[in-house]
This record gives C-alpha cells, structure tokens and sequence, in this order.
C-alpha cells in the first residue's frame, strides 16, 4: 500500500524532526544565549545557529566538549556546561501524543524514515522528551530507519545525505515524499526528484494525512 497525499500516492516518507515532529521555537535559544553571555539579541542570533563549529557539530566532526568551548569563545562567555545544554536544549518543546499516533498509523500504508540535522545534546534531549511523552527510548521505532546528521557525518541540504537514504533503502525518489519546515532542505532534496513539501505549522501533517 501507499499513502495518499495531495492527491498522490507515496511509498515511502522521509519526516523531518523538528518543527514538524517536535514542536520548535529557536528563539528562545537564541533568548537564553543572550541572557548568560550578556551580548545582544541580535548578535547571538548572527552567531549561534550559523558559526562553522554549529554545522560541524551537526555532522559530528567535533565532541560536544568542543563544541562548547567554541561557543564559549564565539560569545565570550564562561558558563558551564550544564548552562549551554539547557541554552541549546531550550528550543525543543514537546512532541504531542498525536503525532506519534499518527506515524504510528502511516506506518501501515508507508514505508517511514526520519532524516534529522541534530547534535549529540538536542539527540539527548529530544529522546528524553520522548520518554516522558511517549514511554519508548527513541523515535527509530516508529520508522523503519532514523537518520541523525551527527551520526551519519552528513547534514541537509547536502545531496548526499539524501543519496544516501534513497539508496540504502532502495527508494525511488519519484515514490518519495519529503517532510521538512526547512526550505534550503526541500529545494536540496527537490533537485534529486524527491517530492517535498513545506511544513510550516506541524499540524499540517493531520490536513496532509487527512
């Protein structure tokens, strides 16, 4: 079977974790980084979400205790390192009981796979956030492969990243869909004939899903 959305049929859907699974606010993030290292809003906000170090720590090219130390750097700050987690860790939010019902029922007409630009402390974090929702240690069991950039050493928009899951599973991308709030992923995703479309409110998924 397959699922139908829009008014076509997908075998397989690759979701997006955050902003379209886990509720998402990056500002607050950016708030609380402000807060401790007393710089501006709109410094931190060109800073840290953007700073080389924050891509390499997605592709985990670089240990959580470095990543640190270049944030400590970067905005010229001593906290410790139980303060950044909780800075990082403040834009995640919950994951409504809903949509793990909702994977749980696409699982039956789709084949289901989580592609995710996340780091070993948002990894810690979200899976703890799981555990209090849902009673389970990790989302992988509610698709048939999870794929995390920091583990896979690999990051969206980049094209390999997509090649990757395409082929590992042996996807078409034509019978592909792809689920992200991010538009630079989408269009990444997009130029190797995956079909995507934007999440820009995670309810979508239940219009979409209907």
């Amino acid at each position: 079977m397959s699922e139908i959305v829009a008014g076509r049929e997908f075998k397989n859907i690759i979701f997006d974790l955050g902003g379209v699974i886990i509720n998402l606010d990056e500002s607050k993030t950016v708030e609380r980084f402000a807060q401790v290292s007393q710089q501006p809003l709109s410094i931190v906000q060109q800073h840290i979400l953007s700073f080389d170090p924050y891509k390499q720590f997605e592709k985990g090219l670089i240990t959580a205790a470095e990543f640190r130390n270049e944030l400590r750097a970067e905005l010229e700050m001593t906290a410790t390192d139980d303060v950044i987690d909780g800075c990082m860790n403040a834009m995640l939010l919950d994951i409504p009981n809903e949509r793990i019902k909702l994977l749980e029922s696409l699982k039956n007409s789709s084949r289901l796979f989580l592609l995710s630009n996340t780091n070993q402390i948002h990894y810690t974090c979200f899976n703890k956030i799981l555990k209090h929702t849902a009673g389970v240690d990790k989302l992988d069991v509610f698709f048939e492969k999870a794929y995390y950039s920091h583990l896979v050493h690999m990051r969206k928009p980049d094209a390999e990243i997509f090649e990757m899951v395409l082929s590992a599973n042996k996807l078409e991308a034509n019978e592909t869909l792809f689920l992200d709030d991010n538009l630079l992923n989408l269009e990444g995703a997009s130029r190797l004939g995956i079909n995507t479309i934007q999440v820009k409110n995670p309810d979508q998924l239940f219009e979409l899903f209907a």
